[in-house]
């Protein structure tokens, strides 16, 4: 082969973003190749619809398979440089006076043969060095998927945490409209613990703020680091064999303990604090068994905007409790038209539904909820902890999610429904409806544990 057609031939076999040859090549849609790290952290910080680094064509999927061919001509096009860089003074052994060949493997060294037959050696294994470098390249770029794979998890988990601080926002500014709604119902004098609430929870919001501050840091900083892990493997993956496996040092431990820093994110929740009088006052309207009719099911029926705000705006691939698991649902024969009505339910450790419905649906297989003039407070299970929330509006309540008793208090005249801590005192959520124009049941549904 004439050093012409050598060079055009090599040419072809190098990344045109690194400019080394091809280190886990992938092709795009329009036909250019590419390393699968340089096209990673090409596309990073890029928009979407991305293109091809080379002509700028439109790349519609993200994820494409590695283009073994290429590979295995770049793996073979490597191994031939090695043949010209082993002959230079540097890869001859000084005692012996031969080419470095061999690897080995106990103390991550070349030697020559001879080195490789010395007593220091013998009992060790030895390898081809072309054959040791291809082998920890492999093993590299194994490291560098589970590094990229990492990195995208904390960019979602950074993307997530950033939202939190949006949405916690609104929500204090919302329940400090709770809080005041619900000392306006007390006696003057409770105005000086009303300050001192909303004073405390400020303080408490503020702690919070600043701990979703410091995660998003964390997490920020954990992303830089897996990107600099990943861009030194690369860096490493495209020495020459022996500067390759001459400077393996301590990197792989490195990588194994950045990996091993993945950041907690936060779960923001509030302290529902005690109102003083607040049972006694609730009491004076309390109904007795309300919940006198049972049924067993196996599915529950939620409209899609009040998924969204449990579960996320990816819960399509997500599985919910107590939907599509075995539910425990009771109601009232009881319905109100009129009037302020208190009751408490025992509620357990697990998914619930409770509040009030104009009517619903339930037989042996399905329990189907009438949302229209629906007040309920969910406790669910999502990402391994319980959260609450509510379907009118739909919105992530973030307080310490109760245990035991919940009351549960209707004022049908003021539209309003609002949910107790029975065991403290303090108030979970208020709900305010535009209207109640329908007769109101009060309604639970318990999913399994």
């Amino acid at each position: 082969m004439d050093s012409d057609t050598l060079q055009a031939f090599q040419n072809e076999l190098t990344c045109s973003i690194c400019m080394n040859y091809f280190l886990d090549p992938v092709t795009i849609d329009c036909g250019h190749s590419f390393c699968r790290p340089c096209l990673c952290l090409s596309w990073e910080e890029a928009q979407t619809p991305v293109c091809c680094p080379e002509c700028r064509g439109v790349s519609e999927k993200p994820d494409f398979k590695t283009n073994i061919v290429l590979k295995n001509l770049a793996s073979l096009a490597r191994q031939a440089r090695a043949s010209y860089v082993n002959s230079a003074e540097e890869q001859i052994c000084v005692a012996h006076k031969d080419a470095k060949g061999l690897f080995c493997e106990a103390e991550h060294n070349v030697l020559c043969e001879l080195c490789s037959e010395s007593l220091e050696h013998v009992a060790h294994s030895h390898s081809p060095i072309q054959w040791a470098a291809e082998e920890y390249r492999e093993n590299l770029l194994k490291r560098m998927a589970s590094l990229w794979n990492m990195t995208k998890e904390v960019q979602n988990s950074l993307k997530q945490e950033t939202s939190k601080t949006q949405s916690l926002k609104d929500y204090v500014a919302l329940r400090k409209v709770m809080i005041k709604a619900e000392y306006q119902k007390m006696h003057v004098f409770l105005h000086e613990e009303e300050h001192l609430h909303l004073d405390t929870m400020e303080r408490e919001a503020k702690e919070i703020f600043q701990q979703l501050k410091e995660s998003e840091f964390r997490m920020i900083q954990q992303n830089e680091s897996l990107k600099e892990m990943y861009r030194e493997l690369t860096a490493m993956c495209h020495k020459p064999d022996v500067e390759l496996l001459q400077d393996l040092g301590n990197i792989l431990e490195r990588t194994d303990l950045v990996q091993m820093q993945k950041p907690q994110p936060v779960n923001p929740e509030l302290t529902s604090w005690r109102f003083t009088g607040l049972l006694d006052m609730l009491n004076n309207f309390r109904v007795h068994n309300v919940l006198s009719q049972e049924a067993i099911s196996h599915w529950l029926s939620l409209p899609e905007d009040v998924r969204s705000v449990m579960f996320g705006e990816d819960h399509h691939g997500m599985s919910r409790e107590p939907q599509g698991a075995q539910s425990f649902a009771a109601w009232g024969a009881q319905t109100f038209t009129s009037g302020r009505h208190y009751w408490e339910v025992d509620v357990p450790h697990s998914n619930w539904i409770l509040g009030v419905c104009k009517d619903s649906l339930i037989n042996d297989t399905e329990i189907t909820i009438d949302f229209e003039e629906a007040s309920l407070l969910f406790s669910l299970k999502v990402n391994n902890y319980y959260c609450l929330s509510t379907n009118s509006p739909p919105l992530i309540q973030y307080v310490k999610r109760p245990l035991g008793k919940i009351g549960v208090f209707l004022d049908y005249d003021n539209r309003t429904v609002s949910f107790y801590d029975a065991g403290k005192g303090s108030l979970i959520c208020s709900l305010v409806s535009s209207s109640f124009s329908s007769p109101l049941k009060p309604f639970l549904c318990l999913g399994s544990p």
